[in-house]
C-alpha cells in the first residue's frame, strides 16, 4: 500500500512542477531558518554544560542593600575573600569550594620575548575538581599549589615557547616576580562563560602587597572574587540560601553600625548553567548572553516555518480541484477515507522530507553567513547530538502531518457524484479559510518588517545620542604600576606633542560598569549625618575633565593649586539630587565623607553617560587618590592634531617610560560601539529573517495567483473582448489579495508596537516608536505583494482571449 502511495506521490509532483517546486522550495527555506536558529539556541544553551559536575555547581553571587530603605544597590557576581573558605567551613554539605579572581591584562617575559596575555586569572588548586578541563602537561591536583605557579593553555605555551617542554620554564610577570610553569591545559570551549589563558596559583596573592594573607582572611569590602561550590546530588540550593542570613549576621558583625550586616548584603546561588543566558549583574568574567533573544529567535523560526508550510496549505487546498476527478473515481472503485487520507498525508510527508534533505543542504551553505552575522562559531554538529537529532529527523515528519492534515480532510471529503457531475467548487468556506492563512502569513511579515526598522532606529537612536562629553579622537591607554613614580614626567612627555591637548587617568572610562563604595555622609546641621544615597564613583585626576570636555556648572574641577586635591570631591547633578539638595551652588563647601573618606564638595559637573543607554545617569562622585595609585587603571589621551603622528608619538613615550611593557590602546568610539555589538548583530539577523518570511509568503501569494489567474481565464478572456484594458485585469485580478495584506497589516501593527515596547524596555534611553513605520511596513508588504501578483496578472492581461475562448 505505502509504495502504491508512493507512486502516486511521485507522479502528482512530476504533474504539477510548478506547485510542488513552490511547495518544496519553500518548505526548504522554512525548515532552514529553523536549522540555522536551532543551532544558535542549542549553541547558548549548551552553555558549561560539559562539565562533569554541572548540574550540582552553583556561583556564589553578592546583592548590596540600602540598609535604611532595602532598596537595591549593587548586584555581583563576585564576593569577598573571606567567603569561600567560611562557607565550606560553616557549611559540611559543600562538597568542593574554589575561587578565583580576574587579573586583567598581564605581561609576561620569556627571555628576551614580551607577551601580554588580556585573560590571565589568579586560581586555587581546586580549580579542576569543579571545572572539567583536560590537562596535558602537569599534575591537575598540585600544579596550582605552590605560590608562584602558573598553568598556561596549549596555545599560549606553543607562543612562549614553540616545541620546548614549558614544564619549569620560568617567565617573569609584570616584570615584578618569577613564576615557575607547572602545567599546561586545553582552552575551554568556546561556550563557556570564562576564558583563562593563564592560571597562576591563588596562593600568590598571599605574597601580595594588595591582597596578603591578612586582606584575604578580613577583607570584606573587595568583592572581586569568583567563588564556586559544588552541592551533593539532588540537594535543594535554596535550603542554604535560607541560612545565608545567619551567616552573614555571625561573621561580618559590626561592618554595617547599626544594622545587621543581613539588611546590608545578602548572598544568593546561581546554577553554574544558567550564568550564561540569565546572569546580568554589575560585574561578570565576560559578556554573557540574553535568555530573551534566546525565545525571540525561536519564535521567529516558528513563524517562518508556520509561514512555509501555510503555503502548502494554501496551494493543496487551492489545486484541489485539479484533483477532484481523481478522487472521485478512486471512491467510486471503493477507495475509503481513511486510505485518501493516508495517500494524501504521505505525499505531504514524502514533500517534506525532500524539502528537509535540501535544508540541510542550505543549512550547511548558510552558516558561515550566520556566523559573521552573530559573531559566534557555530557548528551544524551540534544538531546531531543524541538529544537533539531525534526531533532534528522527527521534525520533517510532524511538519508534513501538520501541513498536510488539513488537505487531506478537505480533498478526502469530496462527494464523487457532484465531482464527476463537473458541480465540484472550491470556494465558500475552503476559499474563506485559505484567505485566512495569507493573512496570518502577511500578518507575521509585517511585524517583522516593522520589529527590524525599530531595532535598527534604536541603534540609530544610541549611536546619535548626546553623551553628555566629548567621546572623538579619545586614546585610552593601560595605566601601569611602572608609571606610579613617574607619571607626571610621562604626562609631560605626551603633552609635550602640539597634537596631544590633554592626557587624565582614572579608575574607570566611559563605557565601562560603576562601582559604588561603602555608604556616603554629608553635613547636616553641625556634623556628617549618613545618607540614603547610592553613589558609585570614579577615582579620577584633574585632568579626567578636562579631557573629556564635561562641564563644571558649579564650583570648580580639582587643581594642583590644592596640592594633590585629595580633600575634595566633584559629584554630577544627579548625585546633588541625590543628596537632597535644593541647588548644585548649596553642594559647594559642604563637608562630605564616601567610603570612609572625608572631605568637601568643590564642585559640581553635569550629568553625562558614564555607561552604555541600558542604564539610567546615576549618582556618581570623582576623587583623586594619592596614596593606592594602584587604583587608577586607565590613561585618557585626547589628540587634537595629526591622529596616525599623535599614536606614533604616544607608542614611543610609552616605550621610552615602559620598555619592558607591551604597547596597547583603544579608541574610546570603538569601546562605545562594543556596548551596542549584541543589538547591531540582533538587528542584521532580524532584517535576514523578516526578507525571508516576506520571500516564503510571496512564493506562496505567486503559486495562488497563478492558480487563481488559470482558474478565470475564461473570464479575462471575455473582459478582453469585451473592451477591458490591460490595467483593469490587473486591477481586479490584484484587489482580492491587496486587500487581505490590508488587513493583515491592521492585525499585526498591535502585536509589533507591544513586541517592541517590551523590546525598549530594556533600554533606560530609548527612541520612540512612530506611527509612520507601521505605514511603510505595510506599504513595503503591499508593494511586494503588487509585485508577485501583477507578474501572473499582467501574463493573464496580454494573453490572446481566441485561445481561452475557443473551447466556448
Amino acid at each position: 500500500m505505502f509504495r502504491n502511495y508512493l507512486k502516486i506521490a511521485l507522479r502528482n509532483l512530476s504533474r504539477y512542477r510548478f506547485i510542488s517546486f513552490i511547495n518544496i522550495f519553500g518548505l526548504a527555506v522554512g525548515l532552514t531558518c529553523c536549522l540555522l536558529i536551532l543551532c544558535y539556541i542549542m549553541y547558548e544553551v549548551s552553555y558549561d554544560r560539559y562539565h562533569d559536575k554541572a548540574r550540582n555547581t552553583y556561583r556564589v553571587e553578592r546583592t548590596f542593600l540600602n540598609p535604611e530603605t532595602g532598596m537595591l544597590s549593587l548586584q555581583l557576581g563576585t564576593i569577598s575573600p573571606p567567603f569561600g573558605p567560611l562557607l565550606t567551613n560553616d557549611f559540611k554539605e559543600i562538597q568542593t569550594e574554589t575561587r578565583f579572581l580576574q587579573a586583567g591584562n598581564t605581561t609576561f617575559k620569556y627571555g628576551d620575548k614580551i607577551f601580554t596575555e588580556p585573560n590571565v586569572y589568579f586560581a586555587d588548586e581546586h580549580f579542576f575538581d569543579v571545572f572539567t578541563t583536560g590537562v596535558t602537561k602537569g599534575n591537575p591536583r598540585k600544579a596550582l599549589e605552590d605560590p608562584y605557579s602558573v598553568m598556561l593553555t596549549e596555545t599560549v605555551a606553543h607562543k612562549y615557547f614553540g616545541n620546548e617542554d614549558p614544564i619549569n620554564k620560568m617567565v617573569r610577570l609584570d616584570n615584578q616576580i618569577n613564576c615557575r610553569v607547572t602545567g599546561v591545559y586545553k582552552e575551554l570551549p568556546a561556550n563557556t562563560h570564562f576564558h583563562p589563558n593563564v592560571m597562576i596559583s591563588f596562593n600568590t596573592l598571599r605574597d601580595s602587597a594588595v591582597y596578603g594573607e591578612k586582606n584575604l582572611r578580613t577583607n570584606w569590602g573587595n568583592n572581586s572574587f569568583f567563588t564556586y561550590i559544588v552541592l551533593p546530588d539532588g540537594y535543594n540550593p535554596k535550603r542554604l540560601e535560607a541560612q545565608f542570613p545567619a551567616f552573614l549576621d555571625r561573621h561580618m558583625a559590626g561592618e554595617y553600625g547599626r544594622f545587621k550586616p543581613s539588611q546590608g548584603t545578602s548572598l544568593t546561588l546561581r546554577k553554574l548553567t544558567d550564568i550564561h543566558l540569565y546572569a546580568h549583574n554589575d560585574f561578570e568574567a565576560e559578556i554573557n548572553g540574553d535568555s530573551k533573544r534566546v525565545y525571540i529567535f525561536s519564535a521567529i523560526a516558528l513563524f517562518i516555518l508556520l509561514i512555509a508550510c501555510i503555503n502548502y496549505m494554501n496551494l493543496s487546498t487551492a489545486r484541489s480541484v485539479l484533483r477532484a476527478k481523481e478522487i472521485g473515481i478512486r471512491k467510486v472503485a471503493g477507495a475509503e477515507k481513511r486510505e485518501l487520507v493516508a495517500q494524501f498525508l504521505t505525499e505531504s510527508v514524502f514533500i517534506t522530507w525532500m524539502s528537509a534533505l535540501l535544508a540541510f543542504v542550505f543549512t550547511w551553505l548558510a552558516l558561515p553567513w550566520l556566523n559573521r552575522m552573530s559573531g559566534l562559531s557555530l557548528d551544524a554538529g551540534i544538531l546531531f547530538k543524541g538529544a537533539v537529532i531525534v526531533p532534528i529527523l522527527l521534525m520533517p515528519f510532524i511538519t508534513g502531518i501538520l501541513a498536510g492534515l488539513y488537505p487531506a480532510l478537505f480533498l478526502s471529503s469530496f462527494q464523487p457524484i457532484r465531482v464527476l457531475k463537473g458541480l465540484m467548487k472550491t470556494g465558500g468556506t475552503h476559499a474563506s479559510f485559505r484567505r485566512t492563512l495569507v493573512v496570518m502569513q502577511f500578518g507575521i511579515s509585517i511585524a517583522l518588517i516593522i520589529c527590524t526598522a525599530i531595532v535598527f532606529r534604536q541603534l540609530q537612536y544610541m549611536q546619535n545620542m548626546s553623551l553628555g562629553f566629548n567621546k572623538e579622537q579619545i586614546v585610552t591607554l593601560p595605566y601601569n604600576s611602572g608609571l606610579n613614580k613617574s607619571y607626571e614626567s610621562f604626562k609631560t612627555a605626551l603633552l609635550a606633542d602640539a597634537g596631544i591637548k590633554s592626557a587624565g587617568r582614572s579608575s574607570r572610562i566611559p563605557s565601562g560598569r560603576l562601582l559604588d563604595a561603602s555608604g556616603s555622609q554629608i553635613n547636616r546641621g553641625d556634623s556628617l549625618a549618613p545618607t540614603k544615597a547610592d553613589i558609585k564613583f570614579v577615582v579620577a585626576d584633574e585632568q579626567f575633565i578636562p579631557t573629556y570636555n564635561i562641564n563644571i556648572v558649579a564650583g570648580r574641577n580639582f587643581s594642583r593649586a590644592f596640592g594633590m586635591d585629595t580633600s575634595s570631591y566633584l559629584i554630577n547633578e544627579e548625585a546633588v539630587r541625590a543628596l537632597g539638595l535644593h541647588s548644585n551652588e548649596e553642594a559647594i563647601g559642604k563637608p562630605f565623607s564616601y567610603g570612609g573618606r572625608k572631605g568637601i564638595l568643590a564642585g559640581v559637573f553635569a550629568d553625562f553617560h558614564f555607561e552604555d543607554l541600558h542604564q539610567r545617569i546615576v549618582p556618581l562622585v570623582l576623587y583623586e587618590e594619592a596614596i593606592n595609585l594602584d587604583n587608577y587603571g586607565y590613561i585618557s589621551v585626547k589628540v587634537t592634531g595629526n591622529l596616525p603622528h599623535a599614536l606614533q608619538h604616544i607608542e614611543r613615550t610609552w616605550k621610552k617610560f615602559l620598555p619592558e611593557t607591551p604597547y596597547t590602546y583603544t579608541f574610546l568610539n570603538d569601546r562605545f560601539g562594543k556596548l551596542y555589538n549584541s543589538e547591531q548583530k540582533q538587528g542584521s539577523i532580524f532584517t535576514a529573517f523578516a526578507g525571508i518570511a516576506i520571500f516564503i509568503a510571496c512564493l506562496g501569494l505567486f503559486g495562488l495567483s497563478a492558480f487563481a489567474t488559470t482558474q478565470r481565464v475564461k473570464e479575462i478572456g471575455i473582459r478582453k473582448v469585451l473592451g477591458a484594458g490591460t490595467a483593469t485585469i490587473v486591477g481586479l485580478l490584484s484587489a482580492d489579495f491587496l486587500k487581505l495584506v490590508g488587513i493583515a497589516a491592521l492585525l499585526a501593527f498591535p502585536v509589533a508596537w507591544y513586541a517592541m515596547h517590551q523590546w525598549l524596555n530594556d533600554f533606560a534611553y530609548r527612541t520612540s516608536i512612530p506611527w509612520w513605520i507601521f505605514l511603510l511596513a505595510g506599504c513595503i508588504a503591499a508593494l511586494v505583494a503588487l509585485v508577485t501578483i501583477s507578474f501572473q496578472a499582467i501574463k493573464a492581461a496580454l494573453a490572446n482571449p481566441v485561445k481561452s475562448l475557443r473551447s466556448e
